[in-house]
């Protein structure tokens, strides 16, 4: 439940120095708890958690990666570069229903992008207690953003210093590194402070730690074991190994708790500032406080006779203190309590109701209570326990938890309802909890469902999002057609085992058919129960669960569904109203995939049909061409290119229509047939633009589109173009250089009736390369065009000259390289079309 403050090998020191002061001024500034800094990772288009302050790592283990295109506060600070606040939990539930969702909570949250020019690192973030409005946050927002724009110039200095390196320094590609965010409260007592250089053993202490140790000012301390002997006389050998320990890069978690000469509690915390491989000579320098904590000791003394159990926990998840009786309770000794995780201490706590009570506590700071249910097989409960339920309160402070625990007999008042969920791996009977998962899950679920468009997206969204929840490990989903039942989806079922089941018909007497064909759902405690229900039924395992749903949308069948589970369990009467209420949220969502899936066809078919299904040849032109569909919508939009014989000449022309779906495919089949006629009739290019931009305004006024239009001489290597509001060519020349043809132009069609569009001429080299292209390839969310162009610039210097060159590849080869990012892309938010050019030396040279 808990990570470490130290850095992991390997993780870049200074960087990891800079996000860290960053994330501790930011949450002072801004007047929070906690927060961190999401940074961008060598994957395009990921987010990473880098450092997070004042939370347990693993606690929030579900918000370590983050899409950019995810409907997050986060991804839209860094994607549109802009600020983000939410001073409520009603505030972020309008604005971001599935992350208030996922984390039901009040609080409030602030994210501020951390750039330097145009380039986008990451996001700063601090969560905060609830405000009324965004006008109470507004002063400690812009401290936050000054700091924010202090880190990205430093990132900027830092990504300067190494950027000769291979791959971006500046980038986070780990876990995040949790540390511990500044004390409010200064404790009691006296305090003096000393720094342990091991390579020379010089020791240098404040004038408190003479007063301390019981020297005069004029006094040395001496050597590390002379501090040790006055400090504690009777643990100068803990001491010592403690100061070793953390020279080489290992200090302990928690103070240590050391005996004085009169006998009294001393504290001493011991912590190293370097980072980096431990140098030669001893190990980095060491910095130590050392603390009379006064009357504390008193204070924990008489904690330890209290009835009832008492721990505290600091706010990366350590147990700090455990009275006797709670170590009784939780069936852990004290030594195996302190200064652990106390997911570490009590194993069995690590369940997902405890996880949503404790992720409350600490972004809510209110206080919370639940019961749990100790675990089966665990030993007898001792003397006036009375019962296998606990009853928790957990009470947040800004620094620490503290925690009671007590027989849950003994609380007043009725019990809290429990719904048993099991997190994966641990989905044993017996294991139940009060969980607030049950509550947001169909929320979380239904918000994700309206972004799946397709029946693969439904199906990986109920595998992300249903089976978790659930403890599930196994799903498969089948869809009605024809009175047969065909696999749509499976996972985690033994490879071939449901293919015997694909194409069942209606009247066979199965789980999956019988659970459609009634309408009900069918819960099996034990593969046992399975088989005695369907004698002769196949079995995928021996042990294990089943749950069968159907799929019913306004009481038309869709399909049905099947949740596998590794052990037996007892579904309750919650857990199974839950589950067949998220089974109607499923069909709904098949059935719109399958709507969508047939007119996603229909518009593919058009658009495939539009598209040129060759380009026109020449001996003296090799040509290529690419498309690729956005993936969002219905995968069919407005770019198109073609090659057309226009005399002596040909004629290159690439085009951008406004929008995407069918009606814009439409409008590009209309344009694309227009400029053909022209380039057919061998008109300038001028005059294609003009014509082509009185035909747009006649069919459709209010669509507009972009154009560029080339006509090449392949004899001469005369290039005359026109452009209309298109981004610009690209050449490569043979010796591999490149450059922007940057040449006037007129708005995009269909605006002006009476525009102009200028003719520019070029001389076109043999083995060059022209590259005209849609801004879907070079045009991404938060990033100038400019910058996109430019590194195409760099990929086609880089993708080499055509085949007829030594060296040199096809120039559908070149097509591949410039697309393979874009073609690999989980996201595309825009379509795609590039369309290049080679003019040869000679007829015949390439085969």
């Amino acid at each position: 439940m808990t990570g470490s403050a130290q850095r992991e090998k390997g993780t870049p020191g200074r960087l990891a120095e800079l996000l860290i002061d960053a994330s501790t001024e930011a949450i002072d500034a801004a007047g929070g708890h906690s927060g961190g800094v999401y940074l961008r990772s060598s994957t395009p288009g990921l987010l990473r958690l880098a450092v997070l302050a004042g939370l347990p790592g693993p606690l929030f283990r579900p918000w370590n990666r983050l899409s950019v295109d995810n409907k997050f506060p986060v991804a839209d600070a860094f994607r549109l570069g802009v600020q983000v606040v939410l001073p409520n939990a009603a505030e972020c539930m309008r604005r971001y229903p599935q992350f208030a969702a996922s984390l039901p909570f009040q609080f409030g949250s602030q994210y501020v992008p951390v750039m330097s020019g145009s380039t986008t690192y990451g996001v700063l973030t601090v969560l905060r207690p609830s405000a009324a409005d965004t006008t109470e946050v507004l002063s400690g927002l812009d401290r936050m953003t000054r700091l924010a724009e202090e880190l990205g110039a430093a990132l900027r200095d830092l990504e300067d210093e190494h950027k000769d390196e291979d791959g971006p320094c500046v980038a986070w590609d780990g876990e995040p590194v949790c540390v511990r965010t500044a004390a409010t409260h200064r404790p009691e007592g006296r305090m003096a402070r000393f720094v342990w250089d091991p390579a020379t053993a010089v020791v240098t202490g404040d004038g408190a730690l003479h007063t301390l140790l019981g020297v005069g000012p004029d006094e040395s301390p001496g050597t590390a074991r002379a501090i040790a002997d006055a400090l504690a006389p009777g643990d100068t050998y803990q001491v010592m190994a403690a100061l070793r320990a953390t020279a080489a890069g290992n200090p302990p978690p928690l103070p240590l708790r050391v005996r004085a000469a009169d006998g009294s509690i001393r504290l001493l915390d011991l912590w190293t500032p370097a980072t980096g491989p431990v140098p030669a000579g001893g190990g980095h320098p060491v910095s130590g406080v050392v603390l009379d904590p006064g009357p504390a000791p008193v204070a924990d003394s008489a904690a330890d006779l209290l009835p009832d159990g008492v721990f505290c926990l600091d706010r990366l998840g350590l147990v700090t203190y455990a009275n006797p009786r709670a170590a009784q309770l939780l069936g852990s000794p004290r030594e195996e309590l302190l200064g652990r995780p106390l997911w570490e201490g009590v194993p069995w706590l690590n369940q997902i109701g405890c996880e949503d009570q404790l992720r409350g506590a600490l972004l809510s700071l209110g206080s919370v209570h639940f019961h749990v249910r100790r675990p089966e097989g665990q030993k007898q409960p001792p003397e006036g326990y009375e019962g296998d339920w606990l009853a928790l309160a957990v009470h947040p402070g800004h620094d620490q938890l503290t925690c009671t625990v007590a027989p849950s007999t003994r609380v007043s008042g009725p019990p809290i309802p429990l719904v048993p969920v099991h997190p994966e791996g641990a989905d044993a009977p017996g294991n139940g909890v009060t969980s607030l998962a049950p509550l947001y899950r169909p929320i979380v679920l239904a918000i994700a469902l309206t972004e799946a468009v397709t029946a693969r997206q439904v199906s990986a969204v109920v595998m992300k999002e249903l089976l978790p929840a659930f403890g599930g490990r196994r799903l498969a989903i089948y869809l009605l057609q024809e009175r047969h039942l065909y696999l749509a989806w499976e996972t985690g079922f033994p490879q071939g085992f449901l293919a015997p089941f694909d194409g069942i018909g209606l009247d066979a007497r199965l789980p999956g058919v019988e659970t459609l064909t009634t309408g009900r759902p069918l819960f099996f405690d034990s593969m046992q129960q399975l088989a005695e229900a369907y004698p002769g039924i196949p079995l995928d395992a021996e042990v294990g669960a089943r749950a069968f749903l159907p799929l019913i949308a306004s009481g038309r069948p869709v399909g049905s569904a099947i949740l596998g589970f590794d052990r037996s369990r007892n579904f309750s009467s919650e857990e199974r109203a839950v589950l067949t209420a998220l089974a109607g949220l499923i069909a709904h969502a098949m059935e719109k995939a399958q709507r969508y899936d047939s007119e996603a066809a229909l518009a593919r078919g058009l658009q495939q049909a539009l598209l040129p299904r060759r380009l026109s040849a020449h001996p003296q032109v090799e040509t290529a061409g690419r498309y690729l569909p956005g993936t969002q919508g219905m995968e069919v939009g407005g770019d198109w290119y073609d090659v057309v014989e226009s005399g002596d000449a040909l004629a290159l022309v690439i085009g951008d229509v406004q929008g995407h779906g069918v009606q814009a495919a439409a409008t590009m089949g209309q344009l694309r047939s227009a400029v053909r006629a022209f380039a057919l009739g061998d008109r300038p290019p001028d005059e294609v633009m003009s014509g082509t931009n009185h035909l747009l305004i006649d069919l459709d006024p209010g669509q507009f589109a972009s154009c560029c239009y080339l006509r090449l001489d392949p004899a001469s290597g005369l290039v005359q173009v026109a452009r209309a509001g298109h981004p610009p060519p690209l050449i490569r020349t043979p010796d591999g250089r490149t450059r922007v043809w940057d040449i006037p132009g007129g708005v995009v069609l269909g605006v002006d009736p009476h525009a102009q569009y200028p003719v520019t001429e070029l001389q076109l080299e043999p083995d060059s390369i022209l590259a005209l292209y849609t801004d879907g390839l070079v045009e991404r969310p938060g990033v100038d065009i400019d910058d996109g162009i430019a590194a195409l610039r760099v990929a086609l210097s880089k993708a080499g000259g055509p085949a007829a060159r030594p060296g040199g590849r096809s120039l559908a080869g070149v097509a591949d390289r410039l697309t393979t990012a874009a073609r690999h892309a989980a996201d595309r938010p825009d379509d795609i079309a590039l369309l290049l050019a080679a003019r040869r030396a000679k007829p015949g040279r390439h085969p």
